[in-house]
């Protein structure tokens, strides 16, 4: 491998042997020559050697689609095209420290000290590769951050929003902030009431960020990143009893063949699924709440007339729901006398007259309460954080306490009182108001350590368990397997995308792909609040007459429909739509929901699905937000503009029939300006092309 080079001119020979003739100038050439190629052949050796270790390296640094580098790692599909991008925001990694064993790649170190850093590669099925990633800071580190790209795809999952766009659009620079249950009607900015750590990608990626992990969510619309980041400083998550504050960032990064299936794996491996249908009645017939009508002026006398004119007017009911307030404080389990003043009687009349009652219940007890003293001498109050003095709370109806229901004596307290009412006047069930975690103060303490402050809201969503086929809550986490409907927040009675009438497809489609798929789009119209409602001056403090009307069409194909504003309140004609649009959803969408609820229980899918379920190679569809399937073969398009009887359609490939007889085979297609009376919605059934 190495050339002999002969002695330099003077110098001895080292081996003794006789000396020979000095070479002659004429030598000279050859001895630079071989000088010369004994360091290429040896520069060769070296770059063959560093090209061998650089693909070693290279060659560990990859698993299966994956491929790490010092500041993040990239996942391609089988094509070879990135469709998944993590940056490591918080440090790098040192490959030097990286190795690999069987399917699992360690690394040790980063650029500030020791790390536990791994990526497990996992196959569950032949067409999917999921990836378990877990970064975890071994010396004391603030926080740790991870930002997934969103350029080439669109992303769909985490939360409610009071701004819901469906997919997610990424709008400002927000630093990370906790991943909690919100009231997003009052905290507009905030995650809402049902959320989960799970998000789903147009090019067939999910990711789902790990329970253990203490985490907060941002994002730049400059960077289009979204930003996953866990720490303990300065959040309302606290590390288990007996561990360190250490930030550890958990997820699993899962790629399949399109996003209806890896959506559908997902599902089937990290949401529990419900354990029965709800009432089938609130399913068929509309539910009737005494809130945006009267507030919390109800009476006896109203809520009777109430019933009475629902049966005057040809409609029916599931039950009526008796909101806030009907006690003479809150945080009481009776009725107020003066308000109510023969509570018994009035439910005997109700009962007669076919109606089932459900009553307005929460987590609060104000401190002019008669339960108030009772509820601190048990100790059944979330505590400030010394553990002895009640938190006093700060909600929409006053400041009062709220109940610990980490606590068994406060679940059972709670639920006796719920019971007693249900036996005494033969309640039907319960709607579960508020349960988000920005009610707790901001330092408190339960009777079970909070490491992760949503469980609260999963401990509350539990009390509905003994009332769930008609009961009604307004959050979840990890709640999916309690049976009952979830509501949407409450609507302003406007038309956009900002708690309007836009926003009800996105937020729909939105909590179902978390898994909660008996959905309760909230109140036709909307709330009707004065200073949130659209054409409130021309209807007498009532919602703009069309967009009534246009809600009312789009409920009608929602899982159930519910009223409290009522048809009436209008004219002749709103009743008349109101009337068709109810029977039309007990004839046609109903049987088919109930039916699309029973293959839940298995499987978890969505009753009220996006047009990519069944086009998820169709780049259209991946966009588009004001249309939607119930299950497979129903597609609904209904209009959300004022002043539009028209509205631009799109079809998915398939053969189509509309609601008026017409048959379209050639899709995918758009169907501009297709004409849509005010008392009609766009629908169209699928056609199986072998009959």
């Amino acid at each position: 491998m190495y050339q002999i080079v002969p002695v330099a001119p003077g110098e001895p020979q080292l081996d003794g042997s006789p000396l020979k003739k000095k070479p002659g100038y004429e030598g000279r050439p050859m001895v630079l020559a071989g000088l010369l190629g004994c360091m290429l052949v040896l520069a060769a050796v070296v770059a063959w050697c560093y090209y061998s270790a650089s693909l070693r390296k290279a060659q560990l640094l990859n698993t299966e689609l994956l491929q790490l580098n010092r500041d993040g790692f990239i996942i391609r599909n089988q094509a070879g095209a990135v469709i998944f991008t993590m940056a490591f925001r918080s440090g790098t990694v040192d490959l030097d420290s990286c190795s690999k064993e069987k399917n699992i790649l360690r690394c040790t170190r980063s650029n500030t000290g020791k790390l536990n850093f791994f990526i497990q590669t996992i196959q569950p099925k032949d067409t999917v590769t999921c990836y378990r990633v877990r970064w975890e800071e071994l010396e004391d580190k603030a926080l740790v951050e991870h930002a997934m790209g969103c350029n080439a795809s669109h992303w769909y999952g985490g939360a409610e929003l009071a701004t819901q766009h469906w997919p997610i659009k990424i709008q400002g620079e927000e630093e990370p902030r906790p991943f909690i249950t919100s009231d997003v009607y009052s905290k507009r900015n905030s995650f809402g009431g049902i959320l989960e750590r799970y998000w789903l990608s147009s090019n067939a990626t999910a990711i789902k960020i790990n329970d253990s992990v203490p985490f907060h969510l941002g994002w730049s619309e400059k960077d289009r990143t979204l930003r996953f980041q866990a720490r303990y400083l300065d959040s309302p998550f606290r590390p288990e009893e007996g561990q360190q504050a250490v930030p550890e960032l958990s997820y699993r990064v899962c790629v399949g063949s399109d996003v209806t299936s890896i959506h559908k794996i997902m599902v089937r491996r990290y949401f529990p699924k419900p354990i029965k249908v709800p009432s089938p009645e609130v399913f068929m017939h509309p539910l009737w709440s005494t809130w945006a009508l009267h507030k919390s002026a109800i009476t006896q006398e109203k809520l009777l007339k109430f019933a009475s004119d629902i049966s005057k007017h040809g409609f029916t009911s599931s039950h009526l729901e008796l909101d806030d307030r009907y006690t003479a404080d809150y945080g009481e389990f009776d009725f107020d006398p003066q308000k109510f003043p023969n509570a018994t009687g009035m439910f005997d009349k109700l009962r007669v007259d076919g109606f089932k009652v459900s009553l307005w219940t929460h987590p609060f007890i104000n401190y002019d309460s008669i339960n108030f003293g009772t509820a601190v001498e048990k100790g059944l109050f979330v505590r400030e954080p010394g553990g002895e003095l009640p938190a006093l709370v700060r909600w929409w109806n006053g400041i009062g306490g709220i109940l610990d229901f980490t606590n068994p004596e406060t679940r059972e307290w709670y639920s006796s009182h719920l019971h007693t009412l249900k036996n005494r006047y033969e309640i039907t069930s319960f709607k579960f108001d508020a349960g988000e975690t920005s009610y707790l103060p901001r330092q408190f303490s339960t009777m079970v350590p909070l490491s992760d402050p949503s469980t609260f809201t999963r401990r509350y969503s539990e009390m509905a368990l003994p009332f769930s086929e008609r009961a009604e809550l307004r959050v979840g986490y990890q709640s999916q397997n309690i049976s009952c409907f979830f509501r949407i927040i409450d609507r302003d009675s406007v038309w956009g995308y900002e708690l309007g009438l836009k926003s009800i497809i996105p937020t729909v489609l939105t909590i179902s792909i978390l898994g909660y798929q008996f959905v309760l789009p909230d109140m036709i119209g909307g709330n009707a609040y004065p200073n949130r409602t659209a054409g409130v001056g021309e209807n007498r403090g009532l919602p703009d007459r069309e967009l009534y009307i246009r809600w009312l069409e789009l409920s009608a194909f929602m899982p159930a429909m519910q009223f409290s504003i009522p048809p009436w309140e209008y004219d002749k004609s709103v009743v008349e739509i109101a009337q068709k649009f109810t029977e039309l959803h007990k004839t046609l969408v109903a049987p088919r929901v109930l039916e699309l609820a029973g293959e839940v229980l298995d499987t978890g899918d969505p009753i009220i699905r996006p047009l990519w379920w069944i086009a998820n190679n169709d780049e259209a569809a991946f966009k588009i937000d004001s249309q939607f399937l119930i299950g497979d073969d129903l597609m609904v398009a209904p209009v959300l503009e004022p002043g539009k009887q028209e509205r631009d359609i799109y079809l998915p490939a398939g053969r189509w029939r509309s609601y008026k007889g017409e048959h379209f085979d050639k899709g995918p297609i758009y169907l501009t300006d297709y004409p849509v009376d005010l008392d009609e919605v766009a629908y169209f059934t699928w056609v199986d092309s072998s009959n």
